[in-house]
């Protein structure tokens, strides 16, 4: 996008400066509107939880910016003459019953003949201009919070190529299915200057467009991050997708490991995540409390994994 012009029209709050994970346009003084869009291929075998996890993922866009959503509209791609539509069916209203658990209205859509199954929404949502969540605000002495676990590309990997233990696929499958809706309300009782969803880029990528944006370093501990079952040991196995392996490439320039943290780690931090928690860099002295809220809202794998740093800008440090 590098060669496209950027809008100019000054009612665009958050555009595409800073990777952020929707944009939001300001109607009045007191009401913009924050849209994004996302669809995939299918990440797990059956279609009404693959249904509900791209819906939980699209969705989960407008949480990170601290709006809420309204309305969405689906997005399919599907074979028509290969895969029976009765599949379909089911996609659309794991999708849909995901939709009304968010208090959304899924308002029509579009589909297209395709090779393979597709489907994801365009979301809708609302927020005051003055309460926009960004990934860009972050400041040194921030603790960082992440409130889901990651492993989900590795273990989708896994279950792909029949090697994934069924409990694993199960807590991996319920923690994509998982809205950031309480997270993303729960917040909102701390001091909290930056937030992102972890997707595609992983941990390691969403940070490192928060520090970026921010003009900050951080800091991770490895063995603070909360992990999917059996996360370790499919990776270890090699079980690992092309995503996170190409985001582990793309991170080397701005992350400095510990020479005691192993591969296998490396490539986990760097794990594609689908439908992920949030991940917000909050004042140091709300965060235990800010923990203690969110585990009661719901959200009980939250915890503190690491620092805002003041310098170097845009480095990230991993510690064991």
């Amino acid at each position: 996008m590098k060669g496209l012009a950027k809008p100019t029209d000054p009612n665009v709050l958050v555009g595409i400066e800073h990777c952020d994970d929707a944009a939001v346009y300001k109607l009045s003084e007191e009401l913009a509107i924050v849209a994004t869009v996302d669809f995939f291929t299918p990440i797990v075998d059956d279609p009404y939880y693959f249904g509900a996890i791209a819906a939980a993922n699209a969705l989960s866009d407008i949480y990170a910016m601290g709006a809420r959503p309204l309305l969405a509209l689906n997005l399919v791609g599907f074979p028509e003459k290969d895969v029976p539509l009765s599949m379909l069916t089911e996609i659309l209203r794991g999708g849909a019953d995901k939709a009304r658990e968010a208090g959304v209205s899924i308002l029509g859509g579009h589909t297209i003949k395709d090779k393979e199954p597709k489907y994801g929404m365009a979301v809708i949502g609302t927020v005051h201009p003055l309460q926009i969540m960004t990934n860009d605000r972050a400041r040194p002495g921030d603790h960082l919070i992440l409130t889901k676990p990651i492993g989900t590309g590795i273990i989708s990997t896994g279950i792909k190529q029949g090697k994934c233990p069924k409990e694993a696929e199960a807590a991996a499958v319920a923690s994509m299915c998982a809205l950031n809706k309480s997270a993303a309300e729960t917040l909102r009782s701390a001091r909290v200057s930056a937030v992102t969803d972890v997707s595609g880029f992983g941990l390691l990528g969403h940070l490192r467009e928060m520090v970026e944006g921010s003009g900050v370093g951080a800091t991770i501990t490895a063995s603070y991050v909360p992990l999917l079952p059996a996360t370790e040991e499919l990776a270890r196995a090699g079980l690992v997708p092309g995503g996170t392996r190409a985001n582990l490439r793309a991170s080397q320039s701005a992350v400095a490991y510990d020479t005691s943290l192993s591969d296998t780690m490396r490539l986990i931090l760097n794990d594609a995540q689908t439908s992920g928690g949030l991940l917000m860099a909050v004042a140091a002295e709300d965060s235990t409390l800010l923990i203690e809220r969110l585990r009661g809202a719901g959200v009980p794998a939250a915890a503190v994994i690491g620092e805002i740093l003041t310098e170097p800008i845009g480095r990230i440090f991993i510690r064991f």
